[in-house]
């Protein structure tokens, strides 16, 4: 049997999450061996939502069902989506097994673990293309980085949450992220 007809099966044909029918597909809990124990059938809406990382709260309302589901990876996935949305009281009510719960902590992003944050205070990824909001002198050249500029592709600076580096007119340079807007 695929997986698939598995998660078919075990779910009843809706989403494990919020009960929606729409556009159901697989989706592995992180970290996952590709097996059905270590993955959830959810719908189009969740899976956005898990993949982009912007949650309405509204929509995961359903976790208050789900997060009591006798699945492990159900019960994992609806502890990580509570603790993004800042639920404590009902992450605090969950009851896991202790490698359940280890699998669910997993993963949590690392407390420890720098946020690059643009000037409007939306998150940067690496790669990312940003836009300067302020003309910058570009110390150690003769020219000005003018606001407007694209920057494109940008890397993030390891050990500062406040700078990221990228090319602007052909030099890399390191940008203040107070001055940058995510495009």
């Amino acid at each position: 049997m695929s997986i698939e007809k598995d998660l078919v099966a075990r779910s009843g044909g809706v989403c494990e999450l919020c009960k929606g029918d729409n556009d159901l597909s697989v989706f592995d809990v992180t970290p996952s061996d590709g097996s059905a124990d270590k993955a959830i059938y959810i719908c189009a809406t969740c899976k956005e939502q898990i993949e982009s990382g912007e949650l309405d709260e509204n929509h995961f309302n359903c976790l208050n069902d789900a997060m009591w589901s006798e699945t492990p990876a159900v019960a994992v996935m609806s502890f990580r989506l509570l603790n993004a949305l800042g639920r404590q009281d009902l992450v605090d009510m969950m009851y896991m097994e202790d490698d359940v719960k280890a699998w669910a902590e997993a993963g949590l992003p690392d407390e420890n673990a720098l946020v690059y944050k643009d000037a409007n205070g939306v998150v940067l990824q690496a790669g990312d293309t940003v836009v300067i909001t302020k003309d910058l002198d570009v110390k150690g050249t003769t020219f000005v980085a003018k606001r407007g500029t694209a920057v494109r592709n940008i890397s993030l600076v390891h050990d500062n949450a406040e700078l990221i580096e990228g090319r602007v007119n052909g030099v890399k340079i390191q940008i203040l992220t107070k001055y940058l807007k995510k495009s």
